[in-house]
């Protein structure tokens, strides 16, 4: 019996890309059909939150910014002009630290529950539609 012939082989943790008989790398044709709702609805609310989040660390800083380069207190001392000598009118009463994060966290859950709703209806209307025209068709390459 004689000897096999050594095989080439491919390094270890190196992938060939497939390719058909041609030598054309390999594409599939899929139709997305239908998104469910409950899916579309998760991943809405945690991308929402995360930008919640955000929101609310972004107007911190923005916040924290203002009040280092003393604006607020200019505005406090021009306001105060405004109303006479003795104007009693004091800024931080209406944008104080705490204030402000509260509009932001508020705005931030308002954002939450309309970007979730508005992307689990936007996921109905698409199967609605996908099922009147077949849906979304793609085409992966592999290459």
């Amino acid at each position: 019996m004689a000897p096999a012939a050594p095989s080439a082989q491919a390094s270890p943790g190196a992938i060939a890309p497939a390719r058909d008989a041609a030598g054309a790398p390999r594409t599939v044709k899929l139709t997305v059909a239908r998104i469910d709702p409950w899916s579309a609805l998760k991943l809405s609310f945690l991308l929402s939150v995360a930008l919640g989040i955000a929101l609310v660390v972004a107007t911190v800083i923005l916040w924290q910014v203002l009040n280092g380069m003393g604006v607020f207190d200019d505005l406090n001392g021009l306001l105060r002009g405004v109303g006479g000598v003795k104007s009693q009118f004091d800024l931080y009463d209406y944008v104080g630290l705490g204030k402000v994060i509260s509009f932001a966290t508020l705005v931030a859950v308002f954002n939450v529950l309309t970007i979730m709703a508005l992307t689990t209806l936007v996921t109905v209307l698409y199967n609605i539609a996908g099922s009147l025209v077949g849906g979304l068709n793609v085409t992966l390459a592999d290459e």
